[in-house]
C-alpha cells in the first residue's frame, strides 16, 4: 500500500498526497544524472576545443570553468530546476513526482536551495547511505535535505482541467469590468482569494467545488460581485484578484 501524507490547508480542506518512494526517486535521480553527465561533458568538450584552437591561451580560465562545472553544476541544476519549475527536474517530471512544501504548497526557491545543498550530507559516508536511511526512519520519506528544508516529494495528481493558474502579474483580465469597484475588499480577502486561484487547477474536482462554495461564493456576495451561471467561478475570482491587486500595487 503506498504511503500517504495528509495536509490541512488554510481553507480547512484536507488534501492527501501519495509520497514518492525510493524507486521513483532513484529513477528520477538516474535520469537527472544522465542529463547532467552529457550536459557537462558537452560543455567541457567545447572548452577543450577552445583551448586547442587558441593554443592554450585560455588554459587557466578553462581549468577554472571546468572545476566549477564539475563541483557546482549538479547543485545548480537541481536548485534552479526545482526552484523555478515548481518542484520538478526533467527526471522528476519523467518519473511523475514533484517536490512540495510540508503544507502542500509549491516549493519555494529557498527550500529548493536548502534541500539540494544538503545532498552532500545525504551521500555520506557514500552511495546516498544517509539519505536512504533517513527516508526509511521517518514517516514522510524525507531525506536530510527535506527535513531541514521542510519539503516532501510526492506523486503528481493527474487532474485534467481546462484551467491555468491565475497570472497575477501583468495585463487586464477581460472580466474585470463585471466585478464592480471592490470598495469593501480587504488585503486579507485578497490573499485568501489569490490562494484559491493558485490552488484551483491542481485540486481534485470535489475539492474545487467545496472551496468554491465555502470560499468564493460567500466572498463574492460580501463584495457584491455578480455571479453568472454562464461564467466559471474561477474566472471571476481571477478578475477580482487582478483588479484589486493592481489597484493596491500588490501584483
Amino acid at each position: 500500500m503506498p504511503l500517504e501524507t495528509v495536509v490541512l490547508t488554510p481553507e480547512k480542506t484536507v488534501l492527501t498526497y501519495r509520497l514518492a518512494g525510493l524507486g521513483s526517486r532513484c529513477l528520477a535521480n538516474f535520469v537527472d544524472f544522465i542529463i547532467l553527465f552529457f550536459g557537462i561533458y558537452g560543455l567541457l568538450t567545447v572548452i577543450g576545443l577552445m583551448g586547442f584552437f587558441t593554443g592554450g591561451l585560455f588554459s587557466g580560465f578553462a581549468l577554472g570553468v571546468t572545476m566549477f562545472l564539475i563541483s557546482m553544476g549538479p547543485f545548480a541544476y537541481f536548485i534552479f530546476s526545482e526552484g523555478l519549475m515548481n518542484g520538478v527536474t526533467l527526471g522528476k517530471k519523467m518519473a511523475g513526482i514533484r517536490v512540495r512544501m510540508l503544507d502542500g504548497t509549491p516549493v519555494t526557491f529557498a527550500a529548493a536551495t536548502a534541500r539540494n545543498i544538503l545532498r552532500v550530507a545525504d551521500f555520506l559516508p557514500g552511495f546516498y547511505f544517509i539519505g536512504i536511511v533517513s527516508m526509511f526512519v521517518n514517516p514522510r520519506l524525507q531525506r536530510v535535505g527535506d527535513l531541514v528544508a521542510g519539503t516532501i516529494v510526492v506523486h503528481e495528481n493527474r487532474v485534467q482541467e481546462a484551467f491555468s493558474v491565475a497570472p497575477h502579474r501583468v495585463g487586464v483580465h477581460p472580466l474585470e469590468h463585471t466585478v464592480g469597484e471592490l470598495r469593501n475588499m480587504t488585503d486579507g480577502q485578497y490573499y485568501v482569494l489569490r490562494r484559491y486561484c493558485d490552488r484551483f487547477p491542481e485540486l481534485p474536482r470535489d475539492v474545487q467545488n467545496h472551496l468554491t462554495d465555502t470560499v468564493w461564493v460567500p466572498m463574492a456576495k460580501n463584495l457584491s460581485v455578480p455571479l453568472d451561471a454562464n461564467i466559471h467561478p474561477l474566472y471571476l475570482a481571477e478578475a477580482v484578484v487582478m483588479k484589486y491587486g493592481r489597484a493596491r500595487g500588490m501584483l
